[in-house]
């Protein structure tokens, strides 16, 4: 079985994982009826539109 020929250091470990864990936000757009944010590919919660049509009756 191979065996690492010398040990990593600290530095160097840790610049290989710095970008591991690090977790992004979800992508927003305005939705082009209502104008407010929205994940980009889902149903608008404030209008009830998706792609053009109305898809469910949101109450006021």
């Amino acid at each position: 079985m191979a065996v690492p020929a010398r040990r990593v250091s600290h530095a160097r470990r840790d610049k290989r994982r710095s970008s591991v864990w690090k977790m992004e936000g979800p992508s927003l757009q305005k939705c082009p009826q209502c104008g407010e944010y929205k994940e980009s590919h889902k149903l608008c919660n404030n209008c009830g539109y998706y792609n053009g049509r109305k898809v469910i009756e949101v109450e006021d």
